[in-house]
């Protein structure tokens, strides 16, 4: 190999390592609230791509859970929930007042089956996405109260 392609080869692989592709908020929350695991698997792989950060792992986490519920077996259900349960909860861990990463797991506990028992944080998530909801910014603000529309939980009225 010709020492200029080596090094236009190893300048591409540098620079493509610090290249962040910056998901979409929108783009993830249309994966989210979708109805298909193709869309959610896209999701999570181009979240996997982006450097890791605290929003790509609650991300994931988040979609890793909704994707439970379209793996076979009963075992791969609840592997797959877990997973996602321990990438949520530990960003939450780190983050306590992130209310985008406690609407997510309010969202998630709302539609987690009983059997789980992943429902213990769904009065203190909502009591926090209210408090916290003037703070986000408005395509996030949209998103929650679009979702607040169709919540048993979380009210259009609570946003107020």
């Amino acid at each position: 190999m010709k020492p200029v392609k080596f090094f236009g080869f190893i300048f591409i692989i540098l620079f493509s390592s610090f290249v962040n592709i910056a998901v979409d908020k929108s783009e993830f929350y249309k994966a989210f609230s979708g109805r298909t695991e193709v869309e959610i698997d896209e999701m999570i792989m181009l979240l996997e791509k982006e450097k890791s950060s605290s929003a790509t792992l609650a991300y994931q986490g988040a979609l890793y859970m909704k994707k439970a519920s379209f793996v076979k077996g009963v075992n791969g259900k609840v592997k797959t929930f877990k997973k996602g349960a321990h990438l949520l909860e530990d960003e939450i861990s780190k983050k306590p007042s992130n209310t985008e990463y406690r609407f997510l797991r309010l969202a998630v506990q709302e539609h987690a089956p009983k059997v789980l028992k992943y429902n213990k944080n769904l009065d203190a998530d909502k009591k926090a996405v209210v408090e916290g909801y003037k703070s986000l910014d408005p395509e996030l603000k949209k998103i929650v109260k679009n979702y607040a529309s169709g919540s048993e939980i979380l009210k259009v009225d609570d946003l107020q």
